[in-house]
């Protein structure tokens, strides 16, 4: 009887580490996996923060160039006023 108890418990723990072994292959599958795609994420990460530098710099671009424009048609305003302003003085 010892000897089929023995043999029973040496039977449930081959059961077990094959179990085991199984599930660890699993788990490094995954965290293979999942490794992978945190590379990918690190990748695509810096490649977003490369375009978020460049709209930065494009945005503060466009920004001097429409204050470059609002300044060229405010200066246009005030002189065509004063031109106005001589032609009726002249009449």
């Amino acid at each position: 009887m010892h000897k089929n108890v023995a043999l029973k418990l040496a039977l449930v723990g081959a059961l077990c580490l094959t179990i085991v072994g199984c599930e660890d292959t699993k788990a490094r599958q995954e965290n293979d996996q999942l490794k992978a795609r945190v590379a990918e994420l690190v990748k695509e990460n810096g490649n977003l923060g490369n375009n978020v530098d460049a709209l930065t710099q494009e945005n503060t671009a466009l920004k001097r160039e429409n204050e470059q424009l609002k300044a060229k048609t405010s200066k246009s305003k005030k002189a065509s006023k004063k031109h106005h302003k001589h032609s009726a003085t002249k009449q």
